[in-house]
């Protein structure tokens, strides 16, 4: 088994090669940037989608795939003569000594509490050395996922202390957010409908936030129940003779669905 100095060193030069100019791939020269943001969102989502199912075989597999996507990044910016790979290797590296001074420096972390503030704290200064911009959101990317996006901004209002103090002021927010929606869809205003819906998601993930969770990982557990009751109760149903869902009423569908939900 080769090491991993050298296992890198073969992707790079791997990596080389599809991007040349004279025989690398077609496909591989044509991507930039920008057109390379879907394909390494998509192999992140494996990953974590490789995590959640607790397969170590198909985890070893996504982040090869990712670590390619890094690779392919930074040949593209080497072309460019604007970074390479050991220059990102070494930044990391250089940024996780500096945010863990209770590893490599003389502080020492008392707790988790402790740890978590001098982290954000150290994060708050390198963000004020790359940007004018003073607000405390300042470097929340907007192209993450919404749910995960809503669950870093209400982070960063909370370490500044604009937050409830215990899940029961979000709780009564929610309730709040979703009267406003409801009279907004009896006034018919589609624009003013979806703002209060948005209002709705926002509270929510602020809800879960504040009972420990996150919000992106709470709803992919809801969309894996409910898809596996979904199978659960169209194989119900084709064993009682129903193969064609589209031919069933939503009150037959339903009659099944409790049924599912009781061999859970």
């Amino acid at each position: 088994m080769a090491g991993g100095g050298e296992a890198v060193e073969a992707l790079l030069e791997l990596m080389a090669r599809l991007r040349d100019s004279q025989d690398g791939c077609p496909w591989d020269r044509a991507q930039d940037w920008h057109s390379l943001i879907p394909y390494a969102l998509e192999e992140a989502y494996e990953v974590a989608d490789a995590i959640e199912q607790d397969d170590p075989d198909a985890l070893r597999e996504e982040l090869g795939d990712l670590l390619f996507q890094v690779v392919f990044y930074a040949q593209i910016a080497q072309e460019a003569g604007q970074f390479d790979f050991a220059e990102v290797a070494r930044g990391i590296t250089e940024k996780m000594v500096r945010r863990h001074p209770h590893v490599f420096g003389d502080s020492t972390a008392r707790d988790a509490d402790s740890l978590h503030r001098a982290w954000e704290a150290a994060k708050a200064a390198e963000r004020a050395d790359k940007t004018e911009d003073a607000s405390r959101l300042e470097g929340i990317a907007r192209a993450l996922p919404a749910l995960v996006r809503a669950h870093k901004l209400q982070k960063r209002a909370r370490d500044a202390g604009f937050d409830w103090p215990d899940p029961a002021g979000a709780h009564a927010k929610v309730h709040e957010e979703l009267t406003e929606v409801a009279q907004a869809a009896e006034a018919g205003d589609a624009d003013h409908l979806e703002e209060e819906l948005g209002d709705l998601l926002f509270a929510v993930v602020n809800l879960v936030r504040l009972h420990g969770f996150q919000a992106e990982h709470t709803l992919r557990r809801a969309n894996d129940k409910f898809e596996r009751r979904f199978r659960a109760m169209e194989r119900r149903l084709a064993a009682a003779g129903h193969q064609d869902l589209d031919a069933l009423s939503l009150e037959q569908m339903e009659a099944a669905w409790p049924a599912v939900k009781e061999e859970e």
